[in-house]
């Protein structure tokens, strides 16, 4: 089975046999247009933790938590699929928990409440799907699995009638509508499709995908290995590809040779014609103005001393930053400064910045709804951080789960709460995998890996003793540069 086609980067699997498989019992907002308030509505600020498998529901005004939804009441139930299905399986404990999770299982990516805040949708990476939930009772009220094997970013549209999923190794994005959960259209993408926006009348679609981060061929040489990073337009009605653009192609032309081509989080300044992008590896943003076509200016933010000492492999998921968002007025943008442990609100004009030192691992930004705050997830230090943007300094700090990522502001109909009985999320038990590689005399693939270790999954799956399949990794090289 190849994970990834086009990006001349493969990886075959072949049988592995799994110790106590036949135990396992058969059972069983990228920022966006806001959300219009509507009547009998409050604004909430919502935030996924990750590892944890629960979102917490902050209000925006007091900047204290409402309550805690489980996300995953349907743990249990999912991970028995997962064990039924071999391929699943190796996503799920090998790619997502341990090179993508850094050993811990991802169970809340991204989250949109519906507008008239009865409903929150959330993506869910390591499950590979998409459910909405109840805001009120806390109860699944559908469930998509996306294709290929794992879910990513979201968008919503501005009418709240379509989510974008990107389906990670399928190379698509599963439109879903948010009244029955049915895919609707795919959109092609390159490797790893990541981060889309609606523009503000919801006409386009502007998405990104960052191709294989969680691979150490982090070297300039060795870039056509990440696969296919391209950023793309798309029309919001037909969902066809109306621009394709490589990043390292245009930033080559700006005179910057060797970059990335993943565009990570991006910023869409009024108007549209200016995007600001994040790329891997890169400690700062990138102006594009889509409408000449090229990049117009690179902005170069500061690196930590602890940053200057790491090296490229060492960065979470190719992300030297991730997170951006630009304020309502086009003035000032801000940053989440990833490996350097910063939040930063940088000037428009000229690009000066003001670093606010935040804690370990910011990963997110996104705008309270009236502008005033940039709301940064500091994933390592389980907290938000509130950057006022007239100030340029934190002016709060808001306790949420462990691992946050993803921030939203939504709507939440009133009376809307912790239900009498509301079950509290299940947690696994992180697993213990490794995996040594060695050459081989194989031209199509000259790595042979060996996995071997604990899964760490319930049910009665337990020890993976010297799991010695292969998975072979064919290298072609190829591809854009």
């Amino acid at each position: 089975m190849s994970l990834f086609r086009r990006p001349r980067t493969a990886l075959l699997l072949t049988a592995c046999t799994l110790a106590g498989a036949a135990a396992v019992p058969a059972a069983a907002l990228a920022e966006g247009p806001a959300v219009p308030a509507q009547p009998g509505t409050r604004e909430v600020m919502l935030v996924g933790n990750n590892w944890d498998g629960t979102a917490d529901v902050v209000d925006t005004k007091s900047f204290k938590r409402l309550f805690r939804i489980n996300i995953v009441p349907d743990l249990a139930e999912r991970i028995a699929e997962i064990q039924r299905d071999p391929i699943q399986l190796v996503y799920y404990a090998l790619l997502i928990r341990n090179l993508i999770g850094e050993g811990h299982d991802q169970l809340v990516d991204d989250m949109f409440t519906s507008h008239d805040g009865r409903y929150v949708y959330v993506s869910r990476p390591s499950l590979a799907d998409v459910v909405a939930i109840d805001l009120r009772t806390h109860e699944l009220v559908w469930r998509t699995k996306v294709d290929g094997n794992r879910a990513d970013h979201m968008a919503i549209s501005p009418d709240g009638s379509q989510l974008l999923v990107s389906a990670s190794t399928a190379k698509v994005v599963d439109v879903i509508d948010t009244a029955s959960g049915r895919i609707t259209h795919r959109i092609p993408s390159g490797d790893q499709p990541h981060e889309s926006n609606y523009s503000a009348d919801g006409k386009r679609i502007y998405h990104a995908s960052i191709g294989s981060v969680f691979t150490n061929f982090d070297d300039p040489l060795q870039d056509s290995t990440k696969g296919d990073r391209v950023f793309e337009v798309i029309d919001a009605k037909t969902f066809k590809v109306l621009q394709h653009v490589y990043m390292n192609e245009k930033m080559a032309e700006f005179g910057i040779k060797g970059a990335s081509a993943a565009v990570r989080p991006m910023a869409i300044a009024p108007g549209e014609r200016y995007i600001y992008m994040q790329l891997s590896f890169l400690h700062g943003f990138v102006e594009y103005d889509q409408q000449q076509q090229r990049v117009t200016r690179v902005a170069a933010l500061p690196l930590s001393a602890k940053a200057k000492a790491l090296s490229r492999e060492q960065y979470v998921l190719d992300s030297a930053h991730h997170g951006l968002a630009i304020n309502p007025q086009g003035t000032k943008l801000c940053v989440a400064g990833t490996m350097s442990d910063y939040a930063a609100i940088v000037h428009r004009s000229d690009f000066r910045a003001t670093v606010i030192p935040v804690g370990d691992k910011p990963y997110w930004a996104t705008n309270s709804s009236d502008g005033a705050y940039c709301y940064v997830s500091v994933s390592g230090k389980d907290r938000v951080a509130v950057i006022s943007y007239d100030s340029e300094k934190e002016v709060a700090s808001i306790p949420v789960g462990d691992h946050p990522q993803r921030v939203r502001v939504g709507r939440l109909r009133d009376g809307s709460g912790v239900p009498a009985s509301s079950p509290p999320a299940t947690r696994v038990a992180p697993g213990r995998l490794s995996l040594r590689a060695a050459p081989t005399s194989d031209r199509r693939a000259p790595f042979r890996f060996r996995l071997s270790g604990d899964l760490g999954l319930p049910l009665g799956i337990g020890a993976v003793a010297g799991c010695s399949g292969r998975v072979r990794l064919d290298v072609r090289g190829g591809g854009r540069r």
